[in-house]
């Protein structure tokens, strides 16, 4: 049995942080399907962006496209549409195998809307219209405008992977955001038993930001440097474990169960940016330490790769919560403040999505150029 399996049977589901034409053409994401490595598909800006502008895969498809006057804009949708389309027909048996449990795949709305919640549900809707398969999830970011718009998407009977979150005090807002659009539904006497949601808490980036800071402090050799030196790689799995922690007491309250007894489902927490960016550090420990039922690990293809090599599985999310309060505790000492940090990212977050985002239509008005030459 392979380990991703071995994962499924701890509550944890792989989903795969990559989508490509090319995999869809050459079997390759379907093996991947057929042998359980995966479980779902997940999709951002600059994964598109990596597709459409370094690859020949679209190449066919653009002229007519272009041809067709549609803005820049509108001609990237409509190929990923057609990518997503593919994925969620893909793995429309195990959406039905697993009672639409997974099975899942995500397309985001603009980046360049992150900060405007009437835009971003327009866009949430269209996309789910025209994508039109049960198994989409439409990706929404959990800044403060997007709060609103995850809301009203679920109340309107849309599976919402909501994206970006960082802090531990954002993730509470987002569990709020849907328990609010499911109870709409309610009252508005709407069925809530097919309405799927993942949030997608993001690991890596925690370390990537705090480490640096840490080293910092070890370098300089004071008081504090052996602290800081223990803390190095603490951080990110402890601030995912502390989520879990919330997402438990959240979906075990007396609020959900009403909502449970009418068909609803958990928003399992997706563990994101889980690829480890230091190669001091073990290359899958992101996945290791963050294994517990209910929940979803979206790994990018080297992580995949590294994880069905060597990658250890034993139920690991809820060990040591204390130690995991400890870390935050003294981060804090150190002068080190998680929200300062986690709103740092929040917005490195926006902007690294829209800047890729940016690119990628350069690269679309730069064909469409070179066509009319």
């Amino acid at each position: 049995m392979n380990t991703t399996l071995r994962l499924f049977e701890h509550g944890q589901s792989v989903w795969y942080d990559n989508i490509q034409r090319g995999l869809l053409k050459n079997g390759e994401l379907a093996g991947m399907v057929e042998r359980g490595e995966i479980r779902g598909v997940t999709s951002n800006p600059t994964i598109f962006m990596n597709a459409i502008t370094k690859s020949k895969d679209y190449d066919d498809s653009l002229p007519p496209l272009l041809d067709a006057g549609l803005t820049d804009l509108q001609t990237f949708f409509a190929l990923a549409i057609e990518d997503i389309q593919a994925a969620a027909d893909l793995f429309a048996p195990l959406y039905r195998e697993s009672d639409g449990g997974d099975g899942y795949v995500s397309l985001e709305v603009s980046p360049f809307l992150a900060n405007e919640t009437e835009s971003t549900l327009v866009q949430a809707k269209d996309l789910w219209q025209r994508v039109d398969r049960p198994n989409l999830m439409i990706k929404i970011p959990a800044t403060r405008a997007g709060l609103p718009a995850i809301t009203a998407a679920i109340a309107a009977g849309i599976n919402v992977n909501v994206t970006l979150i960082f802090s531990l005090e954002r993730y509470r807002e987002v569990m709020e955001a849907y328990l609010a659009g499911l109870e709409k539904r309610v009252e508005g006497d709407l069925p809530i038993d097919r309405i799927a949601s993942v949030a997608s808490f993001f690991v890596s980036r925690v370390d990537t930001n705090i480490d640096p800071r840490l080293q910092q402090i070890v370098d300089q050799g004071g008081a504090d440097a052996p602290k800081a030196k223990a803390l190095l790689g603490k951080a990110a799995i402890a601030n995912a474990k502390l989520a879990y922690e919330a997402f438990r007491q959240v979906f075990t309250s007396e609020r959900f169960l009403k909502l449970k007894a009418k068909g609803a489902r958990v928003q399992r927490p997706l563990w994101a940016s889980t690829s480890t960016k230091n190669p001091a550090y073990r290359d899958v420990m992101y996945v290791e330490e963050l294994i517990g039922p209910d929940t979803v690990n979206t790994m990018p293809p080297q992580t995949v790769i590294a994880f069905l090599d060597h990658g250890q599985v034993r139920p690991s999310l809820e060990e040591d919560l204390e130690g995991a309060r400890q870390v935050l505790v003294d981060l804090e000492s150190l002068g080190i403040s998680m929200d300062e940090v986690t709103d740092t990212l929040e917005k490195e977050g926006v902007q690294s999505f829209s800047d890729a985002f940016g690119v990628l239509l350069q690269a679309i008005a730069a064909r469409r150029q070179a066509a009319a030459a």
